[in-house]
């Protein structure tokens, strides 16, 4: 195959590193031309060193300290500086992605994301996307975009790769209905009463998945499988009544097609996000070795369980946002993003980031999306979800 030109985006994160390990361990396959972060110049300056990039993006900083960096990161590596343009700004991830490139890997958490996987589309760059926010407030922006220059959304999360590759097992006539399989999260088991005195820390405690905080606190409410069914319905065109959720402890089915004559075909593997990244990036080719395989020769024990709704109503709250379209699912990310800021910060409690979430959609105005009209949608939410955390705070309601 010929070698593929890959920029990165959210490099030195937990996706973004596993994606540059699996490049690392086929440098013939994959080449990396950009990458971006945050604000970690001292990570991304050692990573674009490391790789020989040729152009870098910091969202937060100066050209100033990511040159130091990377000076002093080609000193310690003994080889040359080899970036020649640097990005810095709140743009600088969107203005890299829209530069040449074969696959452009959004790994940036949160809606700041949706700007990049348009810029990378509209560039005809087909996006592998672990940026999920880009398709919930994106929707029809994004598929619109993907479809008029051709390039191509390849899904990176574990549950939508899975759904990916069992969809190749039959006809799109022949499905049936999905399933997407939750681990349950840490707090798996518990009702409202013990919710309400669990800690930010216990809810990054996941049992299965090293994923960042946002991510592990949304795993934790089951915010994060609603997004999932929001995304799974995009990707795929399943209507949301024919996707399911289903507590699956282990994590060793990531999800499952369910088809007509009643075969359910399984993607399965242990919890290792570097086999759908090397699958995404490979473009249905698999890559040998990307992670490490099941040993079938051991005893496992695999269970399922319906998900508690009284206890974990954020998931509700996803597809009902889902299925209103417009806005509604921009305002619930944008909610969400602040009410759990707000929960590690103290001032709400675990189930009050789905009753936040609640009120932020009942008084949320529908609207058709288009660019101007979700960030609106994203502003109003994230100011109606502050001063709903504050009020809370100020009752006294907030976690111990």
């Amino acid at each position: 195959m010929d070698v593929r030109d890959l920029s990165v985006l959210g490099a030195t994160g937990s996706v973004g590193r596993q994606a540059l390990d699996v490049a690392r361990r086929n440098p013939g396959r994959f080449r990396v031309r950009g990458l971006a972060a945050g604000s970690d110049a001292a990570g991304l300056a050692a990573l674009a060193v490391e790789f020989g990039v040729e152009a870098i993006a910091l969202a937060v900083g100066s050209r100033e300290v990511a040159r130091a960096a990377l000076a002093r990161a080609a000193a310690a590596q003994g080889v040359p500086d080899p970036v020649r343009e640097i990005l810095v700004g709140p743009d600088a991830a969107a203005q890299l992605a829209a530069r040449p490139a074969d696959i452009v890997l959004n790994a940036v958490t949160g809606a700041v994301g949706l700007g990049a996987t348009l810029a990378a589309l509209d560039a005809g760059t087909d996006v592998a996307l672990a940026n999920k926010e880009s398709l919930i407030i994106g929707g029809e922006l994004v598929l619109a975009a993907a479809r008029a220059t051709g390039a191509r959304l390849l899904p990176v999360d574990s549950e939508h790769s899975a759904l990916w590759q069992c969809l190749r097992a039959g006809a799109r006539g022949e499905v049936d209905r999905l399933v997407i399989t939750a681990s349950g999260g840490p707090f798996r088991g518990m009702d409202r009463a013990q919710l309400e005195a669990v800690t930010p820390a216990q809810a990054l405690a996941h049992p299965t998945w090293d994923m960042g905080a946002v991510i592990t606190t949304n795993s934790a409410t089951l915010v994060n499988k609603g997004l999932e069914v929001i995304e799974a319905h995009l990707l795929f065109g399943i209507a949301y009544g024919d996707i399911d959720v289903v507590v699956h402890p282990q994590s060793q089915i990531h999800s499952m097609v369910q088809f007509r004559d009643g075969a359910t075909i399984a993607q399965v593997s242990p919890p290792d996000m570097r086999l759908p990244i090397a699958y995404a990036l490979g473009l249905e080719e698999r890559i040998p070795g990307a992670a490490p395989a099941n040993d079938w020769s051991a005893a496992q024990e695999w269970t399922f369980e319906a998900v508690d709704h009284a206890a974990f109503p954020a998931l509700g709250l996803a597809i009902a946002a889902g299925r209103r379209g417009g806005t509604a699912p921009a305002a619930y990310n944008a909610a969400n993003e602040v009410l759990v800021e707000a929960f590690h910060a103290g001032a709400v409690s675990f189930p009050q980031i789905a009753d936040g979430l609640a009120a932020v959609l009942a008084q949320h105005a529908d609207a058709e999306a288009t660019r101007a009209s979700v960030l609106a949608a994203d502003a109003s939410a994230r100011a109606a979800a502050a001063a709903w955390a504050r009020t809370a705070d100020e009752n006294g309601r907030g976690a111990a």
